[in-house]
Parts: structure tokens; sequence; C-alpha cells
């Protein structure tokens, strides 16, 4: 069982695998359909696609995000759509930054499916060693995903709230330096972050070619910004919930421990707690 990697020889040694699912997670934020496009274009043979706005997040209330988590029974349905059940190892892909499948890789983790891996390296080092590619649209038969919900896995914007200032929890943003310090917001009403929170941009993550760093160097990068808290006393935070999840499996493959989701980030706390101006910095705590 893989539960946080799979390099692109072993994936392309289980391409005609039917217990193994491949779920293409690419997607473009400026273009929300691109991905879709390019999946029909060509696609690791055997994968299903997975739309960020349709199938990894819930509809939009202007109050709860950019990226709703969806409900438990969402989630389950869509799993099911896409042909995964209990004994299914997942692999999820996207570009090359693994941004939009560690949402998956999440979710499925939240679920308490751990047999779910990210393609180290994405479609990009896919490509770049010459692997097969298939172009249209595929579809597995349809599965009953039973979900079993770890509650630990997911912060709420009350708990993160009522965290500030108690000393027992750490709170970690997973965007750019630049939005974290609040010098520009290309997407959100409002700039800054949460009171408290230090920053670990999330491509801090990755080498050069987009695979991740070894676990070594991961930990001696995210140490300090744990800070002597443990993973699971830890909130990560992004835009939208979608970044998050890349530190979170950086967390996971550094052998620190599983951190908390907050899966509204700041895209729902800068609308909830807009009239309290103390709850939004706009520098350096």
């Amino acid at each position: 069982m893989l539960s946080t990697l799979v390099d692109t020889e072993s994936l392309a040694a289980h391409l005609d695998d039917p217990a193994w699912a491949i779920v293409d997670c690419r997607f473009n934020l400026a273009d929300t359909e691109e991905g879709e496009r390019l999946y029909a274009d060509g696609h690791i043979p055997g994968a299903v696609y997975a739309h960020l706005d349709r199938d990894l997040s819930a509809p939009k209330t202007g109050t709860n995000g950019r990226h709703p988590l969806p409900s438990v029974e969402a989630m389950a349905a869509m799993l099911g759509r896409l042909g995964i059940e209990g004994s299914t190892q997942v692999v999820a892909y996207d570009q090359d930054t693994s941004m939009y499948a560690a949402r998956l890789w999440w979710m499925l983790r939240y679920l308490g499916h751990e047999a779910v891996a990210v393609l180290d390296g994405g479609m990009g080092k896919w490509l770049r060693e010459g692997r097969p590619m298939r172009d249209g649209i595929e579809a597995r038969r349809a599965a009953r995903f039973t979900a079993q919900p770890r509650a630990q896995m997911l912060a709420l914007a009350d708990e993160v709230l009522a965290s500030l200032g108690a000393g027992r929890t750490r709170i970690v943003d997973a965007r750019a330096p630049e939005r974290y310090r609040g010098d520009v917001e290309p997407l959100d009403p409002v700039a800054g972050h949460v009171p408290g929170a230090v920053n670990h941009h999330y491509m801090a993550n990755l080498a050069p070619d987009g695979t991740f760093l070894p676990a070594d160097e991961l930990r001696r990068r995210l140490e300090p910004v744990l800070g002597g808290a443990p993973a699971t006393s830890t909130y990560v935070y992004c835009g939208s919930g979608v970044s998050a999840c890349h530190d979170i499996l950086a967390l996971e493959l550094a052998g620190l421990g599983t951190a908390r989701l907050y899966a509204g980030s700041w895209s729902e706390w800068c609308v909830a707690v807009k009239g309290d101006t103390h709850l939004l910095r706009a520098s350096r705590d």
C-alpha cells in the first residue's frame, strides 16, 4: 500500500492493474476548464478526471471560501463515481507541483482511505520520461465508497479562532510569502494572514524538477516551522484549502505527523472576520 508518494516507474508498472485508480487533477485557477481540456488531449492511460470546482469542492455561498470542502456524503459519492472503493490503490497527479493532487490525497485520507499516493513530479516528469499517453475521456466502473471520516484531520474557523493566543497550537500559512505578508492579494477581498501564523510556502517542499525533497531535507525545513508543536496541534491553511494539503503531505513525508487542515482558509477567514480588524494581519507578527 502506498500512502504518500508513488514514483513514475512504479505507476507505469501498474497501468493495467484494475486495483489501481489513477486520477488526473490538473487545474488552472485562471481558466477553470483548462485542466479538463488537457486531460482530453492527453493523459496517463486509464486515468479519470476530477475537477477542482465540480468534484473536489462544494458549492460556494459567498462566506464559505473559494473551494469549500464537500460534505462527507458528497465526497463519498464522488469517489464512488470515480470507481474507488476500500481496496483501491489511488494515484493522484496534476501538472508538476502536486498542489491539486494533494487536495484529493487529503480528502481520501480524511475519509479513512490510506491507500492513496501522489505521483511524484506529476505529468511534467511523466512526459519528460517519454511515458505512454492516451487521449479522450475514460471512466471506471462505479463503486461503493464507504467513508470513515477522521474528524481530527479537519479544523473549522471557530477552532482556529479559539486557538489564537492560547499557546497550544501552531498555525501555518502555505501561501506565497508576498500574500502572507499582505503585499499583494490577487484572489481574495482582503490581504494579510491569520494572526500568529507562520509562513511555509508549499513550493518550498519541492525540488526544481517538481519532485518532493527527500524526507530529511523536508524535516530540516519543517521542524522550525512547527516551532516545537506537534503536527497534530498544527492548523495549516492557504487561500482556499488546496495548497495547504501540500504542506500536510510534506509533514507526513518528513515523518513529523499529521497536521490539521483549516479547509475554509484565508478566503473564508477574511470574509468571516472582516469586521474584526485585529483578526487580520497585513504584516509579519
